[in-house]
């Protein structure tokens, strides 16, 4: 199978102290709609991210490094550097 583009939201909640918990991630069809989800979900969400990564889902290979579309709020250090 060939490399294709997925975009995904990824949204966080609140949880004890500084601990996030992750919501379950939202595959969106582009880049606008993947930043139009982030964007509504922003105000009721403690963190919320959407970006873009390339590989093929049948060998599992995946790009290193996700591109950023939109972030907002408290996110987990992974998403601090990009």
């Amino acid at each position: 199978m060939a490399r294709e583009t997925f975009y995904l939201v990824q949204a966080f909640t609140a949880g004890k102290g500084t601990r996030l918990t992750a919501d379950t991630p939202l595959r969106c069809r582009s880049v606008e709609v993947a930043r139009k989800r982030a964007e509504d979900l922003a105000p009721s969400r403690a963190g919320v991210v959407a970006f873009s990564t390339s590989g093929d889902a049948e060998l599992g290979d995946y790009d290193d490094e996700p591109a950023i579309i939109f972030k907002a709020g408290r996110l987990p250090p992974s998403f601090d550097e990009t």
